[in-house]
Order: C-alpha cells, then structure tokens, then sequence
C-alpha cells in the first residue's frame, strides 16, 4: 500500500501542475460549464482512450496518457462545481482553485485507501482498457443521474462517481509509468 500511495501522488503531482499552469494561463473560466458540461467533457477524453486502444492507427500524435489526467483534472473541475455552484463569471483566484483542488484529492485519495484496504489493490490485477470501461460506464451513470436531476433512489451521487472516475484514471496512469520501465 506504501507504494500505491507514493505513486498516486506522483500522479497527482502532475495533474495538479498542470492544472496550476492553466489557472495561470485561463484563469477559471471553467467555473462557468454546468455540470452536463464537464461530464461531456470527460466522455469524450474517455471515448477517446477506448478509441486509441482499439485502434491500431493513429492520425492524432498523442496518447492516451494525456486524456486520462484531463479525466483526473475535470473530475476535480466538476467536483469543485457541485460544492460552490456554477457562475456566471470566473470568481476564483488561481490559489483558492489550486487549494480546493487539494481538498478535493485529498478527500478522494482518503477514499481510494479506504477502498483499497477493502478490495486488497485488486485493481493491480486489471487491465488498463478495463479501467477506462469502468469510467466509461460511471459516465454513462452521472448522465443518468444528471437526466434524473440528481435524484437517485437506492444509488450513490454524482460526486462519488467523479471520485471514482479520478481513482481508475489514477491507476491507469500507475499503470502506463509501470509499462513505462
């Protein structure tokens, strides 16, 4: 578990520098996409990913590494919006989104330990494209949960959705830096 949690940061470590340097270069002009709107956003980087490992030619120089910290960076993105609200006009400072970007993971890594006790790192086990179809389908859950207006009847929310999505792209990477080596 010591080394889950070292290379999750790692992982983490780049998207949020990423992240940072957009903030820099954009500021947050992504507070105003609806919830509808980064889930779409997040389906197509994930579309995407399934595409490149179905398909044996590429047209497009990038690979599947960079989708999958854009899931990790839109999740926080959405999970931001469900806690302040969606605006009409960027209103946070590039320290005050890089800090709820940290509470944000924080608050998912604690559960991907909590879950990775429980599960004992079966995800170890799995193949990277069945990560991306679990993302897929808890995509195609927020949807439906979004269609329904948030309202589930026996289901977890949308925020444990994105949380989950932010874990299976985590592992992916961990396991494309493993290939890597």
């Amino acid at each position: 578990m010591k080394d889950t949690s070292k290379q999750y940061d790692a992982i983490v470590k780049e998207c949020r520098s990423l992240f940072a340097n957009k903030m820099t270069d954009y500021g947050a002009a992504w507070r105003i996409l609806r919830l509808p709107s980064l889930t779409d956003q997040i389906f197509i980087k994930a579309q995407r990913i399934r595409q490149l490992q179905e398909n044996t030619v590429r047209k497009v120089d990038e690979g599947e590494k960079s989708e999958f910290i854009g899931i990790i960076n839109y999740s926080v993105m959405a999970l931001i919006q469900l806690e302040l609200g969606i605006v009409d006009q960027p209103d946070l400072s590039s320290q005050q989104a890089v800090d709820l970007y940290d509470r944000h993971v924080s608050i998912t890594k604690q559960l991907m330990e909590n879950k990775n006790h429980d599960y004992g790192e079966a995800w170890r086990d799995m193949r990277i494209s069945s990560l991306t179809d679990l993302i897929l389908q808890k995509l195609l859950r927020v949807k439906q949960i979004e269609d329904n207006k948030g309202k589930t009847i026996v289901s977890e929310g949308i925020d444990a959705n994105y949380q989950d999505m932010i874990n299976y792209a985590i592992f992916a990477l961990i396991h494309h830096s493993e290939l890597e080596r």
